[in-house]
């Protein structure tokens, strides 16, 4: 469900998963295992540096 939000902000803004990674400074396997679904309950860390990256709330995310 979260990813859905994250993949869906990633298509809006034209934005590769690789390129998400490098503007958020979080490695790709972190990104990884949010997709996967590995990663259940991602710190609010992880969360802040994507919304950050991608521009947008981190309300959007609820």
């Amino acid at each position: 469900m979260l990813w859905s939000k994250v993949e869906s902000k990633l298509k809006e803004k034209g934005i590769s998963v690789y390129r998400l990674s490098k503007l958020a400074g979080v490695s790709h396997q972190a990104l990884s295992s949010l997709k996967t679904g590995k990663s259940k309950s991602p710190s609010f860390e992880l969360m802040v540096k994507i919304a950050d990256a991608l521009d947008i709330s981190l309300d959007e995310f609820r």
